[in-house]
């Protein structure tokens, strides 16, 4: 298999013997894009004044080396941005697909310009416009809705995905030693762990709530619905990054992005409207989502997978009780 880097002369050469680029049309330069967690990502601009995203997906997480990963995610990636071109709305929110190299687990992409994802967010007083919540919410709605197992001829289960967000999701951030320290992230957080990972109705709602994310169901999720797979660009917001995407429970996409937007401090009118946005589209169980969402929000703080928040050792603390509590007691 090709292993791709960054060298300018690898990925004019990988090209051009696709003949992915146009007679004497070189590869002039190639940078990073962002970043990114998952996969090896290149924009390549060329003599052409062509810009393009060249992706590939590893046998590992790309941010940590350590960690095994499906090594075909980028085609699934691929398979619903295929799906979803049947909608002309969602799909001008995404990327389009220029080629596929199922191989070498290679796409090619549109490069959307110079952009920015919205990590910002989780930064104090950075706030979400009506506007862009009313689009990240029924961007999602408009996805449940016309694209179920009802009316789709192709599905995706993409288990082997959802076994590593599994594993980082509902079990090891709740493991009494998983060889991570959370006093290096933050002073004190070790001891937020251990006062909670005894609680056996936790451990029991959180194997409930992961055997449901498991098991297939109705509707096409993104799967990974968050602030680093909103994109702000010069044509508007688009969505990126569906690799964790397959057909599940509608509540674990809303569930994951209500998280995010408590972890980012939105004020609590933004947090209705975004539930309310939804709801002009779909219903769903305010139950259900609740659980997701505290199960994301405590990840996030207990897990590897941590994000740049500004909450202090006591609000992290009381996120994570007040997750304990949701999936308790409801």
């Amino acid at each position: 298999m090709i292993k791709l880097d960054n060298q300018l002369e690898t990925i004019d050469s990988y090209l051009s013997d696709k003949k992915w680029l146009e007679e004497n049309e070189k590869v002039a330069s190639v940078e990073k894009p962002g970043e990114g967690n998952m996969n090896f990502t290149l924009r390549c601009r060329t003599s052409n004044d062509h810009s393009f995203i060249i992706k590939q997906s590893r046998d590992f997480v790309e941010k940590f080396p350590q960690v095994p990963a499906p090594a075909e995610r980028v085609l699934r990636e691929s398979e619903f941005y295929e799906i979803i071109r049947k909608n002309p709305d969602l799909s001008r929110r995404t990327p389009e697909i220029i080629a596929v190299d199922e191989e070498n687990h290679i796409i090619l992409m549109e490069d959307l310009g110079e952009s920015s994802d919205y990590s910002f967010l989780y930064q104090e007083g950075k706030n979400l416009s009506e506007t862009e919540l009313k689009e990240i919410m029924h961007f999602i709605a408009d996805l449940h809705t016309h694209f179920t197992t009802d009316s789709s001829s192709k599905t995706i289960q993409n288990k082997e995905m959802r076994q590593l967000n599994h594993e980082h999701i509902f079990k090891f951030p709740f493991m009494k030693d998983n060889g991570m320290n959370l006093d290096d992230v933050m002073p004190g957080l070790e001891a937020v762990k251990q006062s909670i990972i005894r609680n056996e109705a936790l451990h029991l709602a959180l194997k409930q709530l992961g055997d449901l994310y498991l098991s297939d169901g109705k509707h096409l999720l993104h799967g990974d619905y968050f602030p680093g797979s909103w994109l702000n660009t010069k044509s508007g917001l688009k969505i990126i990054d569906p690799e964790f995407c397959f057909f599940g429970p509608k509540e674990f996409e809303i569930g994951v992005c209500m998280a995010h937007l408590y972890l980012a401090k939105q004020p609590y009118p933004i947090i209705q409207k975004a539930m309310d946005f939804y709801k002009e589209k779909a219903p769903f169980d305010d139950v259900l989502m609740m659980k997701f969402m505290a199960v994301e929000m405590m990840r996030r703080i207990l897990g590897l997978a941590q994000l740049p928040i500004s909450q202090t050792l006591e609000e992290r603390k009381a996120l994570v009780e007040r997750g304990v509590m949701m999936l308790t007691k409801y």
